[in-house]
């Protein structure tokens, strides 16, 4: 008897199964459930994955951006009301706060600069001509009946007098109602912007009504960082929901090193909206990103996460407020997203999404005449809202479009001398 026979003798003996049995190759249909079906299953197969699949499932709401609640294209309308002089960079509008409802009316508030001249950096500036484009800026706002066209009202909160926070540039306004009275949190500079880290930690108004008048607090609310600390030299973007039963004001920061500033959000918490506010442990909470967005989904909390950082242009979701993860990656998000959110201040469970909103586009004309401008952004990140056109999971780009993005001349002549090189 050979060794094989004597091996299954003593396994038919052991197991009462025979070899045959237990040595077959795996059957034709063993072998097609091991393969990738044709048709995208809309659960997870029960079998080995590559990476990239198995985060289909488990990394995102749903396996195709055409099902997913959280992916959305955005689309863009210039609207009316608003003059900036010919666009000569001397009056400016920019970073709005998320847009709420009252009295059949929309309202809007935002940075606005009107100065003799345009930007001259930290250098040039003095108290009459700016440093950057929200330095000698105010807060203003605007009505709308249609979201389209706007009524600007005028002055909301005006710079304070020197040494009380904001004296320089109150700017990036946002807004909050809390039991029947309305906040306006606000960056209050107190040096021209550029000298150093844009120290502007954040400072508040409040008002029975979204129209005013706005009584100014003239504290600090949430103070920059200890030294050493992300935050230490600037709080930027408050931007505040209720969560929890508690006012959730995220935040951005620049650290690092200027020029390479690095850029993420933080959180702080309140039962009051005057504070004491406590940042969370775990700040920052969000690793990339630029100015703040965010509005309640589901049971937590989505957020825009568009420009700077290795996870920019993704829409996050996190269901405690603080553990953000991806939950889409698209395109062409808005600058300073500043979206309608009706479920903003209601503390609710069952966060409805968003559909539209403002934004702004910055350096319309250039350097010498730099100023932004408000713009209407649109999309479906709404329970409510079926849109397939918005969820097109690409953006169609003409050659044109693609023709913007040219070489620089510093790239140019790298090129040339690189070509010259080899030829030599």
């Amino acid at each position: 008897m050979t060794t094989k026979n004597i091996l299954c003798f003593l396994f038919l003996v052991l197991t009462g199964v025979s070899c045959a049995d237990k040595i077959q190759t795996p059957s034709e249909e063993t072998k097609k459930n091991e393969v990738f079906p044709q048709k995208l299953p809309d659960q997870k197969p029960n079998f080995k994955l590559s990476r990239a699949i198995e985060r289909l499932y488990d990394a995102y709401p749903a396996n195709q951006p055409q099902k997913n609640e959280l992916f959305s294209q955005f689309k863009y309308t210039d609207v009316k009301g608003f003059d900036y002089n010919n666009h000569d960079g001397t009056i400016s509008r920019r970073d709005p706060s998320k847009v709420i409802r009252y009295d059949d009316k929309y309202y809007v508030w935002y940075t606005y600069r009107n100065t003799p001249t345009p930007p001259q950096g930290a250098a040039k500036s003095n108290d009459t001509i700016p440093s950057s484009d929200w330095d000698l800026a105010e807060i203003w706002y605007a009505t709308s009946t249609d979201g389209f066209n706007w009524d600007e009202q005028g002055v909301a909160i005006k710079r304070p007098e020197k040494p009380i926070v904001g004296w320089r540039s109150v700017t990036t306004t946002d807004i909050l109602e809390w039991k029947g009275k309305y906040y306006l949190y606000y960056q209050g500079f107190m040096e021209a912007s550029g000298k150093r880290g844009d120290d502007c930690p954040v400072a508040v108004s409040y008002a029975d009504s979204p129209d005013g008048p706005w009584t100014p607090y003239n504290k600090i609310v949430i103070p920059n960082g200890d030294e050493g600390e992300w935050d230490q030299f600037s709080i930027h973007d408050p931007y505040p929901l209720v969560h929890n039963g508690k006012i959730y004001l995220y935040y951005k920061s620049d650290f690092g090193e200027p020029g390479h500033w690095i850029r993420m959000q933080g959180l702080a918490t309140a039962d009051n909206p005057l504070g004491p506010f406590t940042k969370h442990p775990l700040n920052p909470v969000i690793s990339s990103g630029h100015e703040t967005s965010l509005f309640p989904f589901e049971d937590g909390i989505a957020a825009l996460v568009y420009k700077d950082g290795n996870e920019h242009n993704t829409i996050q979701f996190a269901k405690d407020g603080v553990n953000f993860e991806i939950a889409s990656i698209t395109e062409m998000m808005p600058y300073a997203a500043a979206p309608f959110v009706p479920d903003a201040f209601t503390d609710t469970k069952d966060g409805r999404g968003i559909t539209w909103g403002m934004a702004h586009f910055i350096g319309v004309n250039g350097w010498d005449t730099f100023h932004s401008i408000l713009t209407r952004f649109d999309c479906d990140l709404s329970k409510d809202l079926n849109d397939p056109e918005m969820k097109e999971p690409r953006v169609k780009y003409t050659p044109e479009d693609y023709f913007k993005r040219r070489l620089s001349k510093k790239q140019l002549e790298r090129i040339e001398k690189q070509n010259s090189a080899l030829q030599n």
